[in-house]
């Protein structure tokens, strides 16, 4: 774990406080860049893994989708140059670029598209668009440019979803291996995967060659908030992407580097194995909420930057409902829920921690605030790769972790997701929602949704973070919001 108290006594920060500058790399910063990151994606097909760190690297990068996500929310063309909408609006139909080639040389045609549609389909829920997949009852080419996809019923989200990266675009003869050696459609190919980086290169026969001007990425992984401070002071890293709060007051006096912040589709949350007691007992889910202070839990972890949130929706979301005050921070009537629910205190359980600087920080910060109601919390620290495969597979008490995708409210109707919560009634809410076309109960349903998350306490829902970057100055391109966490290099530069 790193504190205030750990960082600010690092040589390095002490120096950069009194004012001696950041060491700046030699060389040519025209051509080249290096991103540094939390975590590790372990695989590069975002299309078959829940992972959103894989998305961060190879999405709009190696692999592109039907449409494209900007950084306003709206959604543009991009291996569709255009779409359609029947007047039941349960027909699309996309008309594809047809200047389209994969970096092995194959073109993408409509048959392409139909192929990668029915293999993301067929994942079920290795694919985390899984609901949306599922309503599409079937996808057909209408000529070798269009193709047309048929919905079980209206929704008004799917060109959004196709900008995401679980539904970026595979050829069949090479999709098998889009994991480990990935060929897409976008302006880079993945050339070398030394000590855990992931280098990509400029692909010279990418369709719109002048649109591009970085030759070279590099990403780099380091979940230490210590050592990312270090590689930005000693010119190492371009771009540091979400940041330790701790850290930010450092760099915004920096000759070298700004600090860039915006808004993101972030959950930041304690998640809850429901299929273990007593945690399958509301009380017990609602007493967890109500220890903790959330705007507290804000103050210390995130110094301020980020917003408390009460379900599994953002300030940015359509039809946003505010529902902190469902469980607020109240002490006492957590201790009155442990004892109503039969238990017997002190209650001992694990709370598991990515590697991540918010998680590092926030760990010990919860489990005092469980503390002081009865609950005794051992903090478990992980690797991502162990997270994803003891967590994320259902083994676990707690956990803190960000759920980063935007408009993720499905994966609460799928029992089998790592929290295994299980609601009829919810699942008759969404698809009651999916199959709303009037705006009015659309919108009615889309609050009812997040009124349900927040009444049963599913998960103890603490804030939506600030998207903080911190950015070597002359570099241009990087967003500021995040609605979905892409980094997309194409799009940066330097002037």
């Amino acid at each position: 774990m790193i504190s205030r108290r750990t960082l600010l006594s690092l040589p390095l920060v002490a120096a950069a406080a009194a004012g001696v500058p950041f060491r700046v790399a030699a060389g040519p910063r025209d051509r080249s860049l290096v991103i540094c990151l939390s975590l590790q994606p372990e695989a590069l097909d975002p299309t078959s893994s829940a992972a959103a760190a894989i998305g961060e690297v190879v999405h709009a990068n190696v692999f592109e989708g039907l449409t494209r996500i900007e950084e306003n929310g709206r959604v543009g063309p991009l291996l569709a140059r255009s779409w359609s909408l029947s007047d039941d609006q349960l027909r699309y139909r996309f008309q594809l670029r047809p200047d389209v080639r994969f970096h092995d040389g194959s073109s993408l045609d409509a048959a392409v598209v139909v192929y990668s549609i029915e293999r993301a389909k067929a994942l079920g829920h290795a694919n985390k668009l899984a609901a949306t997949f599922a309503n599409i009852a079937a996808v057909r080419a209408v000529d070798a440019q269009t193709v047309e996809l048929v919905l079980h019923h209206a929704d008004a989200f799917l060109p959004f979803r196709l900008g995401e990266p679980p539904a970026v675009i595979l050829h069949p003869d090479s999709a098998a291996r889009a994991a480990r050696a990935p060929i897409g459609t976008g302006p880079y190919r993945l050339t070398r995967r030394p000590g855990g980086d992931i280098d990509l290169q400029r692909w010279e026969a990418f369709r719109e060659p002048e649109r591009i001007r970085i030759d070279q990425a590099t990403f780099r992984f380091i979940p230490d908030p210590e050592r990312q401070v270090q590689e930005v002071m000693e010119g190492r890293v371009d771009m540091l992407f979400r940041a330790a709060p701790t850290s930010i007051g450092r760099f915004e006096a920096s000759r070298e580097y700004e600090v860039l912040s915006g808004s993101s589709s972030g959950k930041g949350m304690v998640a809850i194995n429901h299929r273990r007691a007593p945690l399958n007992d509301v009380r017990i889910r609602r007493a967890l909420t109500h220890a903790i202070d959330r705007e507290a839990f804000i103050r210390e972890v995130l110094h301020g930057r980020g917003r408390a949130i009460g379900s599994h929706f953002v300030p940015t979301d359509p039809n946003y409902v505010n529902l902190t005050a469902v469980h607020p921070y109240d002490p006492e009537q957590a201790r009155v829920l442990l004892r109503e629910a039969g238990v017997r205190t002190p209650l001992e359980l694990d709370l598991t921690l990515p590697p991540t600087p918010y998680a590092l920080a926030g760990g010990p910060v919860i489990a005092r605030a469980l503390q002081a109601v009865g609950i005794r919390i051992r903090l478990v620290r992980v690797s991502w790769a162990e997270w994803m495969s003891g967590v994320f597979q259902g083994r676990f008490d707690l956990s803190l972790i960000l759920h980063v995708e935007p408009l993720d409210y499905a994966i609460y109707t799928q029992p089998d997701y790592y929290f295994g919560y299980d609601s009829p009634v919810f699942r008759s809410l969404v698809a009651q929602h999916a199959a709303a076309v009037n705006p009015r109960q659309h919108g009615r349903l889309f609050r009812q949704i997040q009124r349900h998350l927040a009444n049963d306490a599913v998960n103890a829902w603490i804030f939506t973070p600030e998207s903080i970057s911190v950015v070597r100055k002359g570099l241009n391109g990087v967003p500021m919001d995040y609605p979905v966490v892409t980094h997309d290099v194409g799009a940066m530069y330097w002037g």
